[in-house]
């Protein structure tokens, strides 16, 4: 374990925070268990105690250099978290010492300790594990302003869910149901199908994975379209990009709308008559941005995801578990597509 050297702020003693660091651009393995010393908050900032953190596919890519943020190294990555708060800033009359929360940001999540913005944070029910509330807040925050905000889904309508089984996928489900919505779940495997089925979804899809060449899109865009009924479906949820993208659109159905949620099948070219010709919208989704352009409005919107959770219409599926020192395990395992539901990191 690489040691930093460190002096605290109090007292003059030495005491540390471990953190899986990235020094260096590369894959999960580059991660190193290292020692810092244990931040201090700022005005309007939290210390939370971590007790389990969120693990993501923009994990991948900000560790790799290849995220939209790129943090100054070394850094940890993961951007929710969920345990309890430990210090507090000046400023801050929200929160007291004790309290448990979920908070998050663009990275520093995989770590004994994590310096949150208050603003950013929010107390859990007390009936919340904290694995659950770890996995709570990106995937259903991305879906949810996803869902209701960017396609405005109406009762009745069909949406059709790229990479479903995932941890936005899987919340997309949630949502749709509890949003009225008829669900047709795309996965890459039988096991997936199985998994969306459990969560509520009407219909699975199980497509076909590697390269696909046209006639194997143009079967796809049929299959979407009878599984959806009607003219096809109303609004696509893709998580998943490449060669899946131009078929969902073909797939659509007058006025339509593909919400753009993520790439690990790479960023797809979308031939731009297909909007002409289907009176169409493509949508992007960037929920981390909303929050921080419209907190209002966003405070709103995770009052009513709480609800939804107590109401028993939402709650996360933790599917794997790893311990901090593990974190590299719970990366690849999230890289190569073989995970369903929620990854999380448990802390002691």
């Amino acid at each position: 374990m690489r040691k930093i050297a460190h002096k605290s702020k109090k007292e003059g003693h030495e005491f540390a925070m471990k953190a899986m660091m990235s020094h260096a651009p590369g894959g999960p393995e580059t991660l190193e268990l290292t020692e810092v010393v244990t931040p201090e908050p700022g005005p309007g900032q939290l210390r939370i105690a971590v007790k389990a953190a969120g693990v993501n596919f923009p994990d991948t890519l900000i560790i790799r250099d290849l995220y939209q943020f790129k943090p100054p190294r070394p850094f940890a990555p993961g951007g929710e978290v969920a345990g309890i708060v430990e210090a507090v800033g000046d400023g801050v009359s929200a929160f007291a010492v004790g309290d448990r929360v979920l908070s998050g940001g663009i990275n520093g999540g995989y770590a004994t300790h994590f310096i949150a913005d208050a603003a950013r944070s929010y107390k859990i029910p007390d009936a919340m594990p904290f694995d659950e509330a770890a996995g709570f807040m990106l995937t259903y925050g991305t879906s949810h302003y996803a869902l209701k905000d960017r396609a405005n889904i109406q009762p009745g309508e069909a949406l059709f869910i790229l990479g479903a089984a995932g941890g936005v996928g899987a919340a997309a489900i949630e949502l749709g149901k509890a949003m009225g919505a008829k669900i047709v779940a795309g996965v890459s495997s039988e096991e997936k199908a199985a998994f969306c089925k459990d969560l509520g979804a009407d219909e699975t899809l199980v497509y076909p994975t590697g390269a696909l060449d046209r006639p194997a899109q143009k079967e796809l865009s049929g299959a979407i379209k009878k599984l959806c009924g009607g003219e096809g479906a109303n609004v696509v949820y893709d998580a998943v990009g490449g060669d899946y993208a131009e078929p969902s659109v073909r797939a659509l159905a007058w006025n339509g709308r593909y919400l753009v949620i993520g790439f690990p099948a790479g960023i797809p070219k979308i031939p731009l008559n297909l909007t002409l010709l289907k009176s169409c919208q493509i949508v992007g989704v960037f929920w981390g941005a909303f929050t921080m352009r419209e907190p209002v409005r966003n405070a709103e919107y995770v009052a009513e995801l709480f609800q939804f959770y107590k109401d028993g219409k939402i709650r996360p599926r933790i599917t794997a578990s790893f311990p901090l020192e593990d974190a590299a395990k719970a990366l690849t395992l999230l890289q190569e597509r073989k995970a369903t539901g929620k990854i999380v990191l448990t802390i002691a």
